[in-house]
């Protein structure tokens, strides 16, 4: 006698009314039909697995095996990645037909859809949102709100920190970056973790709102993920992998790692996310980081302009749907005049440029106002870079000073450690080779280039390469090292082998991380 079909494969037969289907990258999903919306659930997510549970109880009276349910899933996997249609699947923010829509992750699966012609809040968007653990719902946006309530809330030095913040928070919500980071520095109580709060709050709001800087890159993989803003709280240290790290995910590359209990299975995770930084001390240093960077520096909050938390945050969810809906009527503008929006030169992050430079009338801004802050925030970038550095003040004091100059990497080294202190020459930071000054130079070459010194790599000679330095004006950079009319420096490599001393190795590469493909100045 047939006691009917297995558990597993009436767990199957269940869940093959749902749309199954599988993402780029290759997970597979199922579309839910909820009453009058429809969900995206990831079929490996406990989620999932909950409420096929629920279903089978439902039609069946009785809790299906743990094994049953492993099985069904392999099968249902199996369906979405060789019988279903290829659909990408977002997180908080997608775009599609020239639309940009925003997930309100609220229990109705509602989004905002912005048009160039506006924005409304549409039921069953176009595009399919995934909902990770700790994504929390955004208001529901209101009209006729402004950003200039949102300044009440945010303790900046000035108005060029103000608009560069509203830059920056405006180009968040944009579903491609390039995306510069937000760098806030500020002492002891000077508000810090509450503008990145907030910020976040407005876009992206999750349960946990800021976050440590990650162990490793698997786990910044996972926040970039399973959110849209990444935000660094009360960093002390930027290693080198996290720092190239965000270079990555502000313009662009991929970031892979092996697969967990899997010998030679790899996870590829690529990707672009607004971050935020924040801390007390100048954390990041290195010039490529710096040069992706937008920075402001919180002044002291004097104690009778302090809130109560309680106060602070009534008021400010109070004012989000406002806020929200301001920023909305900001990037349809964007998106309304971004065809016909020119800049007259190419910043690096052109993109973002273009795009906030697009969305200025509804900002209220003169023409070219964002372009003039930028540039000013990049040169400061520009001189905190060289300021930061050991090596670069010394070698643009030595080169402005001679004008010009020829001879080996190796031969500027000995000058150079000669106008330093034994106490410098010996410390980590001041190249003990030529190969490693050679190093050092490249990646300091667009900032050196902006203070006024150009440095060409000429052709080898044997096992010699010369290098030239000229002091050239027009710099476009505020250093004061030495002095401002002084020029800028260029590496221009020359082809061939570079494994002589007087050579220039390129950088090492952490592993791990996939070089994002056409990264050019513009970017």
């Amino acid at each position: 006698m047939s006691s009917g079909p297995s558990q597993a494969t009436r767990l199957v037969e269940l869940a093959l009314e749902w749309d199954l289907f599988h993402s780029p990258d290759g997970h597979a999903y199922a579309s839910v039909a909820m009453g009058e919306h429809r969900e995206t659930w990831l079929l490996r997510s406990a989620a999932f697995r909950a409420r096929l549970a629920r279903v089978f109880y439902q039609v069946e009276g009785r809790t299906p095996y743990s094994q049953a349910i492993q099985s069904a899933l392999a099968v249902l996997e199996g369906n979405a990645q060789f019988e279903g249609p290829e659909i990408p699947v977002h997180t908080r923010i997608a775009m599609q037909h020239g639309k940009i829509y925003l997930d309100l992750a609220d229990d109705a699966w509602q989004a905002v859809e912005i048009t160039p012609a506006g924005w409304e809040v549409v039921r069953n968007p176009r595009v399919r949102f995934r909902r990770p653990r700790g994504l929390l719902r955004l208001p529901i946006p209101a009209r006729g709100g402004s950003l200039e309530e949102l300044r009440h809330f945010f303790n900046l030095p000035d108005e060029r920190a103000w608009r560069l913040l509203v830059a920056w928070l405006s180009g968040a919500l944009w579903p491609g970056g390039p995306y510069p980071v937000l760098l806030l520095h500020g002492e002891h109580d000077s508000a810090k973790s509450t503008t990145s709060r907030m910020l976040r709050a407005l876009i992206d709001p999750s349960a946990a709102a800021l976050r440590a800087e990650p162990r490793d890159l698997r786990d910044l993989m996972i926040a970039a993920k399973n959110g849209w803003i990444i935000p660094l709280d009360n960093v002390s240290h930027l290693p080198h992998w996290l720092s190239d790290a965000l270079c990555r995910l502000s313009t662009g590359g991929g970031f892979s790692t092996r697969e967990l209990y899997s010998d030679d299975e790899e996870v590829i995770f690529d990707a672009q996310r607004p971050v935020i930084l924040n801390g007390i001390e100048e954390i990041v240093t290195r010039e490529d980081l710096l040069d992706r960077c937008i920075i402001s520096y919180l002044p002291h909050l004097p104690d009778d302009q302090r809130r109560p938390e309680a106060q602070l945050w009534g008021e400010f969810n109070a004012a989000r749907p406002r806020i929200l809906g301001a920023l909305l009527d900001v990037t349809a503008a964007g998106l309304r005049n971004l065809p016909e929006t020119r800049l007259p030169r190419l910043p690096r992050m052109a993109d973002f440029a273009i795009r906030v430079t697009a969305s200025e009338t509804a900002l209220g801004w003169p023409s070219g106002t964002f372009l003039e802050d930028y540039g000013e925030n990049r040169g400061a970038a520009n001189d905190l870079a060289l300021e930061s550095s050991s090596v670069a003040p010394v070698v643009l004091r030595f080169g402005c000073e001679v004008g010009t100059w020829t001879g080996t990497v190796g031969d500027l080294l000995k000058l150079i450690t000669g106008r330093v202190d034994e106490a410098t020459a010996k410390q980590r930071a001041w190249p003990g080779s030529a190969r490693a000054l050679s190093n050092l130079l490249r990646r300091l070459s667009a900032n050196l280039r902006k203070a006024g010194l150009l440095v060409t790599f000429l052709p080898r000679r044997g096992n010699i390469r010369p290098i030239s330095l000229e002091r050239v004006d027009g710099t476009s950079s505020r250093a004061s090292l030495p002095s401002p009319d002084q020029g800028s420096l260029q590496l221009t490599p020359v082809p061939g082998p570079l494994n002589d001393d007087s050579g220039d190795a390129g950088d090492a590469t952490e592993p791990g991380l996939l070089d994002a493909a056409g990264e050019s100045d513009a970017r």
